[in-house]
């Protein structure tokens, strides 16, 4: 099926478009009173594949990137990464990482081998 590119708003935070990923050209827009409220919304889902922040204050890009439980955090843009660093969501955001060396370990098994050699 097909989604036309799509602002949703005017529902509340819990509602099932601001809780479930949604893959297509369809934003949610939520107002907030300060960056306290704004991450808990952001946080209270399930998933965490990728944030956006939008701001001129680059301390309050880092303080707000730190907080957010995201795979990837975009500021000022979107779909901007340079390849060779790890990709992957937190929560229920898929498994395990794309790309860099993080990618690895998805296709590695540790093992730890012992011996005395006295």
């Amino acid at each position: 099926w097909f989604v036309a590119p799509t602002v949703i708003e005017g529902v509340p935070f819990d509602c099932r478009t601001n809780q479930e990923e949604i893959f297509g050209p369809v934003v949610t827009l939520i107002p907030f009173d300060d960056e306290q409220e704004v991450l808990a919304y952001a946080n209270s889902t399930s998933y965490g594949l990728a944030a956006i922040l939008w701001t001129e204050n680059l301390t309050r890009a880092h303080r707000m990137a730190n907080q957010l439980q995201a795979g990837i955090i975009w500021i000022n843009c979107w779909m901007l990464r340079d390849l060779r660093t790890p990709f992957g969501g937190m929560k229920q955001s898929g498994v395990g990482r794309e790309g860099g060396f993080e990618a690895l370990r998805f296709f590695t098994e540790p093992k730890n081998v012992c011996i005395n050699l006295t």
